[in-house]
């Protein structure tokens, strides 16, 4: 079985239970170690991990109640942020900076979500924040109707991160939208109209994206534009291929569109691919008219430590690229990269975004790349990404509850199961009580996968050895909690 499903456990759940976190084809139309015994009841101990020392003091809050802000959130904000506060006992988050974040009753929290994969160099990093200031000091707003420095000095600098033929940049406001532009840009390039995408995959909320979402908690009972069929199980490359094969021989039309998957899935849950997958897939995309999209919303800006995008790990180069989150550290902004030649075929109609590309968002994401390179980011990302893994691990073969270990860099997913013999989903109740837990005890992450069943860990790239120690006494002693009251 191959390895690059994790690169510390080297197995795939797939050998020994009905369903995997492996992303499988999906169309669309328009780990084993020692056991950790279970010990009779006893309360679990009080003593929590000391949380490493910050010279950072954050401001007073002084502003309105936390009841006051949950009855507004409930009456007057989108009803599903009642639904996505994440816990029992919601955090309420007052200021940041860098990997740490303060409620508005002044507890610090070491913060390994980034607001789910977004802030890439740090929470109010300060030269980050030095450059949005200087900017909105000269002007905030203008569109490419006119010409002005910060849009052509971002592109060139964007663009110098690509290799050939790569080098044209639209710029979005997020994600979601890149992706749309991305479907529309493939479809009027290749004038075919069929897109496939992966099981467990998530490219965005809007009604078009969704389409390309293969993850049943982020789909609505209405026309989305495409039509979907699941395709199969995780298997190793050479049988994993064959399905995408048996999917353009009975679901599509002899020409696509498009292919879009991340290099690593982030949503669907730190899931990696086999050796040479996406070369193979790209070469059978190709032969079929489609062009193949590398979506990097949360694999980009050096995430991955190796490189600085997600796809030069798979040793491919595709034919666009999205980008959202870690773009602008926060700041609301993606793009689209492409080649001239996608980019003259998008030329026959006006394309015009009136927020993509102004000038704020411009100086911050180009302060973003400033501060990738100076901060050696990325090294970074690798560096305490790995030792992160290799602590993991040890916790993976220490409890049996802890199935997989899987990511690269500081994009990391930990599955949960019931036992390592089913290798079943752990129940979102006992995800709740650990995710609770670790929370409690100063740390936020995140969680995702198909059954919500694998914790996400994708801090701010500036965390140290020191936090991820922190980290590892927290997740053993809240781990070691649940099992013990279990």
């Amino acid at each position: 079985m191959y390895k690059a499903i994790s690169s510390l456990s080297g197995r795939c759940a797939a050998l020994t239970r009905g369903s995997c976190s492996m992303p499988c084809l999906a169309y669309f139309h328009r780990a084993s170690g020692a056991l950790c015994q279970k010990s009779a009841f006893k309360p679990p101990s009080t003593d929590v991990p000391e949380m490493p020392p910050c010279n950072f003091s954050p401001e007073k809050y002084t502003g309105m109640s936390k009841d006051r802000m949950i009855e507004i959130r409930r009456q007057n904000c989108n009803p599903m942020t009642m639904k996505v506060t994440y816990y029992k006992k919601p955090v309420f988050i007052h200021q940041g900076y860098m990997q740490w974040l303060w409620d508005v009753d002044g507890r610090r929290y070491l913060d390994l979500f980034a607001g789910v994969a977004t802030v890439s160099v740090g929470h109010c990093h300060p030269k980050v924040t030095a450059a949005a200031e200087q900017q909105l000091k000269k002007l905030w707003h203008t569109t490419s109707i006119y010409v002005y420095p910060t849009l052509h000095e971002y592109c060139e600098k964007l663009a110098s991160h690509f290799p050939d033929p790569l080098k044209v940049i639209y710029l979005t406001n997020s994600g979601s939208e890149s992706n749309d532009l991305a479907i529309l840009m493939a479809r009027l390039h290749t004038g075919n109209n069929d897109i496939i995408t992966l099981r467990g995959s998530y490219h965005g909320g809007s009604p078009q994206t969704i389409g390309l979402t293969s993850n049943a908690a982020y789909k609505y009972p209405v026309a989305s534009g495409f039509d979907s069929t699941n395709v199969g199980h995780c298997m190793a490359n050479e049988q994993y291929i064959a399905q995408l094969k048996e999917t353009f021989a009975t679901s599509v039309p002899n020409r696509i569109a498009a292919f879009f998957g991340e290099p690593i899935q982030g949503v669907g849950g730190a899931v990696q691919y086999p050796k040479n997958y996406l070369k193979d897939a790209y070469k059978l995309v190709r032969e079929r008219g489609g062009i193949c999209v590398a979506d990097e919303v949360q694999t980009g800006f050096g995430r991955t430590g190796s490189h600085f995008w997600g796809f030069q790990g798979h040793d491919v180069i595709p034919d666009m690229v999205t980008m959202a989150k870690g773009i602008g550290n926060g700041f609301p902004m993606g793009a689209v990269v492409t080649t001239p030649e996608i980019a003259a075929s998008f030329a026959k109609g006006l394309h015009f975004n009136t927020f993509g590309g102004n000038p704020l968002a411009c100086a911050v994401a180009s302060s973003v790349l400033d501060t990738i390179r100076e901060d050696d980011t990325q090294q970074n990302s690798l560096r305490v990404g790995t030792y992160l893994m290799t602590e993991l691990a040890k916790l993976r073969d220490k409890y049996e509850i802890i199935g997989d270990v899987r990511g690269k860099g500081l994009q990391i997913g930990v599955e949960m199961v019931r036992d390592k013999a089913s290798r079943d989903p752990l129940p979102p109740e006992a995800m709740a009580e650990i995710f609770e837990d670790v929370k409690d005890m100063g740390v936020l992450i995140g969680k995702g996968a198909i059954y919500g069943q694998t914790f996400r860990i994708k801090p701010p790239m500036c965390i140290t050895k020191e936090d991820v120690d922190f980290f590892m006494a927290v997740f053993d002693k809240s781990v070691r909690n649940y099992m013990e009251r279990r």
